[in-house]
């Protein structure tokens, strides 16, 4: 009976990695088109780069389902890069450097730092990247030439108003429609960017619309291409394979972080960035793009019930599949489509968590968050995100200093540190009390979530927070979090506020509705009273 349980929980795991890894694979196929084609190292770079760096990735990488390729930031970068070198040796070499650069990072300490980069300097970084992809998209959509900067990009747009291509604007809005209004009972299914991408195909090739379209793409293996080893060259693409390094790697962790959360699992950081490296270096030398995890095409997967790396696999041989039997019909996708379902990738970027809870942040989330955005649009992406972790950082210690004062703190009381004690000796643990001691700020979020990660035989937890800081936009998304979690676990929650102030902003942001007023406490002893009638009432006998 044993051996059917495992047998049919084995059948289970291989078919959701394969409907994930098919699901990911529809999802990366317009991006890589759309990346390759918007970066100008056209649509082939950008599928084979999918298909090359997912596998190998997937290869050397952990046991989670996270899928690479071509990414909104990396392709960012990479527009960059080929704008300011035509030679593709000089361009694969950037890539590889950037890509052996990332190998070293793996090897040191710093993979465990990207967990303290404050949430308004990811915000404003990715904000700031979903505004370049939208106004370097405004000119394929109505049938103009790309310009990879965004300023030039919003100037020429309004210059040509006078001369666009009727016919790409209205396969770009249709594209537009499909993607963002489509219903998500069928996008859940198939996704709104594939649909748009083969029915506005197929209208074009049916009306035989003069529009432009991807130049032909190649279904053989990508060839050789051998960097440039000139020692000048070489320095003179270091400070850019340096700024591609960071982004790859920045990313990478960024969505392992994602997928850990999902799927409840712990992944080697270092090991992620190692087999990111080594992909990467192959996607270089075979002259198609570089990329990342993906966090959109690995989300996808695990909703759709991957579990392990065989989705990884899936992923480029679906992609192949297409290549090998549906590539006469890619090679007629216009531009214009693949600029729409850019600018509703761009849009898909934009924190709009963070947007809808904007009046209610400490105005020190503000200023980093405009910073980084400012930079990231208008200057440069890494110096936006230094900038911003600087800024961060001097402003939390002028927080700190100002709040600092010599004070008594009285010992806490003998009735609670008792009343503690006989929670664990006679509820059996299914009552916890967690103190959050100290500032509860982005340095200490990701370190409390990871504490609510699995907790067993608890039915109720009360949350003790004691200080009178103010959370910023950080703790304040690790405490919804938290919450999340320990609802999905059927775990209860309440909460021991004393500071009005830290009340008001928790019902402001909505975060006391999540768990109920009936919940918040402003004594501990209290609290501990209600959840000890709780259990009585729901379990007459204890364990």
């Amino acid at each position: 009976m044993s051996i059917n349980i495992e047998q049919k929980n084995l059948f289970l795991k291989i078919k959701g990695d394969i409907l994930g890894g098919i699901l990911s694979a529809i999802v990366a196929l317009p991006q890589a088109l759309a990346f390759g084609v918007a970066t100008g190292m056209g649509a082939s770079a950008g599928v084979w780069g999918a298909i090359i760096l997912c596998f190998l990735a997937g290869l050397f990488g952990s046991r989670c389902p996270l899928i690479s390729g071509p990414t909104g930031p990396v392709a960012i970068v990479t527009a960059t890069i080929v704008s300011a070198y035509s030679e593709p040796n000089i361009i694969v070499t950037v890539f590889l450097f950037s890509a052996i650069i990332q190998t070293i990072i793996a090897l040191t300490s710093l993979p465990d730092i990207v967990k303290y980069v404050p949430y308004p300097v990811i915000s404003g970084f990715m904000n700031g990247v979903g505004v370049i992809l939208i106004l370097t998209q405004l000119n394929p959509l109505v049938g103009q030439q790309t310009l990879s900067s965004p300023f030039d990009s919003l100037v020429g747009f309004f210059a040509n108003l006078s001369s666009i291509n009727l016919y790409s604007l209205c396969l770009g809005l249709l594209t537009l429609f499909i993607v963002f209004f489509i219903p998500k009972k069928i996008s859940r299914f198939i996704p709104s960017q594939i649909i748009a991408l083969i029915f506005c195909t197929y209208l074009s090739i049916k009306f035989g619309l003069d529009v432009e379209k991807i130049s032909k793409i190649s279904i053989n293996l990508p060839y050789m291409t051998f960097p440039s080893l000139k020692f000048d060259i070489l320095m003179d693409v270091l400070p850019l394979s340096l700024i591609m390094a960071v982004v790859l790697s920045s990313e990478s962790m960024l969505t392992g972080l994602v997928v850990d959360s999902l799927t409840r699992t712990k992944s080697n950081s270092r090991q992620l960035l190692l087999s990111q490296g080594f992909g990467n270096i192959i996607c270089s030398l075979s002259g198609s793009m570089v990329g990342s995890a993906a966090t959109m095409r690995s989300v996808a997967a695990i909703n759709a019930g991957a579990t392990t790396k065989l989705a990884t696999f899936i992923n480029p041989l679906f992609l192949i599949f297409i290549l090998m039997n549906f590539s006469s019909f890619v090679e007629e996708i216009p531009l214009a489509v693949l600029a729409g379902i850019l600018i509703k990738i761009g849009y898909d970027i934009i924190d709009v968590k963070l947007l809808k809870v904007l009046k209610y942040a400490p105005k020190d989330d503000l200023y980093v968050l405009f910073v980084v955005f400012v930079l990231t649009v208008f200057y440069n992406l890494i110096f936006a995100v230094g900038a911003g972790i600087t800024l961060a950082a001097l402003l939390y210690a002028k927080r700190v200093a100002d709040q600092t004062n010599l004070g008594i703190k009285t010992i806490p009381s003998e009735e609670i540190l008792d009343l503690e004690e006989n929670l664990l000796k006679d509820y059996k643990y299914l009552i916890r009390v967690v103190h959050i001691d100290g500032q509860f700020f982005f340095g200490s979020a990701t370190q409390i979530v990871s504490q609510f990660d699995e907790i067993l035989g608890t039915k109720y937890i009360i949350l003790n927070y004691e200080s009178s800081s103010l959370l910023d936009i950080s703790a304040i998304f690790a405490l919804e979090d938290i919450i999340v979690r320990l609802q999905s676990q059927h775990i209860k929650i309440m909460l021991v506020i004393k500071n009005e102030e830290v009340l008001n902003q928790l019902k402001d942001l909505n975060i006391i509705s999540q768990i109920g007023n009936h919940h918040v406490f402003y004594e501990e002893i209290e609290a501990v009273k209600h959840a000890k009638n709780y259990i009585t009432r729901k379990y007459k006998k204890l364990p």
